[in-house]
């Protein structure tokens, strides 16, 4: 053989046998970011985050403590939130405050609030726009189903949203089925005047989240948390009607109750309130919704380590958490007057009550 082509057929080989002489390594390739660890175990301090988005799109600055311009999930993490609550609708308009909260965009949101290590849950309405006591209605395109179509269109579509959490890595801590279900939801079938529907529903929405989730924990979400007759009569019939759940989540507003006493007059009610749902149903307890007027700063600082206090309060470890319901979501945005948010764009010390 021509010296000239030994070498162009033997050098690469002796390359090759150098290479795997010296170790058979080769030259690392760069690492994909990775999410920070997420602390499962903590107290939950949490902030329902979903109009952030609208925020964002809207050209909405958030500004850290200093006055510099920052991702609103790094000032909530530096102020102490660990979890991020989302809800999701069935088939939302465009508008800014009643609307979005799709599936895709519900996702991706749980990405971000997992890239930052923060634990999700899931709030699922059932509905096309806003669900609450006095607002449950169907999404529109599930009216006119019969019953069972019904039962079965809702655990599909729970079971899609939560297979699209799986699917971009995401795995909720928890899931509402309903939000503030205190007279039912998706009305009439749902309705608490049918204790049996109702439960039939709950069930489905509770074996989807399952089917997909097993380690996902189920809540069952009641307003006024300072009821506590309300809560045993609600919760005495999910029981005596088979209704499955896990964790029963409770909403806490001063501000909504009649008069808007100052939160100083319902704070032992909702604590004896929580202590007594642990015991009565051997269930968790959280606080998934709290809010304070933003004009009131001291005074919802106050509210919020006095909520915090009662729920660390329940026995056996049993009280999970505390939620404030849209913190970033400023006044000047959204003419929402319980944020914890100042017209100059930065989180009043009210959200240091979560430090």
């Amino acid at each position: 053989m021509h010296l000239s082509l030994y070498k162009s057929f033997a050098l690469p080989f002796l390359l090759v046998f150098l290479n795997f002489s010296s170790g058979c390594k080769a030259e690392p390739s760069p690492s994909e970011p990775v999410d920070p660890p997420v602390d499962t175990s903590s107290f939950a301090k949490g902030a329902d985050i979903s109009w952030l988005p609208q925020m964002e799109a809207s050209g909405y600055t958030f500004y850290n403590d200093n006055g510099k311009a920052e991702d609103c999930f790094k000032i909530l993490k530096d102020h102490g939130i660990n979890s991020i609550r989302l809800r999701t609708f069935v088939n939302p308009s465009n508008d800014k405050f009643s609307g979005h909260c799709s599936k895709d965009e519900t996702v991706a949101m749980a990405v971000r609030a997992k890239q930052w290590g923060m634990r999700v849950m899931i709030d699922f309405h059932y509905s096309d726009t806003w669900a609450d006591p006095a607002h449950q209605t169907k999404p529109a395109a599930w009216v006119g189903l019969d019953f069972q179509t019904l039962q079965n269109t809702l655990y599909n579509y729970t079971y899609d949203v939560m297979t699209a959490l799986k699917n971009a890595g995401v795995t909720p801590t928890w899931a509402q089925v309903g939000n503030e279900i205190p007279s039912g939801m998706l009305y009439p079938d749902g309705s608490t005047d049918n204790w049996p529907q109702l439960a039939k529903l709950i069930n489905k929405g509770y074996d989807a989240i399952k089917a997909v989730s097993p380690t996902t924990k189920v809540i069952l979400h009641v307003d006024q948390g300072n009821n506590n007759g309300r809560f045993r009569w609600w919760f005495d019939a999910a029981r005596a009607n088979g209704a499955k759940y896990d964790i029963i989540g409770m909403s806490y507003y001063p501000y909504w109750l009649d008069g808007s006493p100052d939160y100083t007059l319902s704070i032992n009610d909702l604590g004896n309130n929580l202590v007594d749902m642990a015991s009565r149903y051997g269930k968790e307890v959280m606080v998934v919704e709290v809010g304070g007027e933003d004009t009131k700063v001291q005074n919802t600082y106050n509210m919020l380590l006095a909520v915090q206090q009662k729920v660390k309060s329940v026995p056996n470890n049993k009280g999970l958490g505390v939620f404030y319901w849209e913190p970033q979501g400023a006044r000047s945005w959204s003419k929402y007057a319980l944020s914890c948010w100042g017209s100059n764009g930065q989180p009043t010390m009210a959200l240091d009550a979560f430090k």
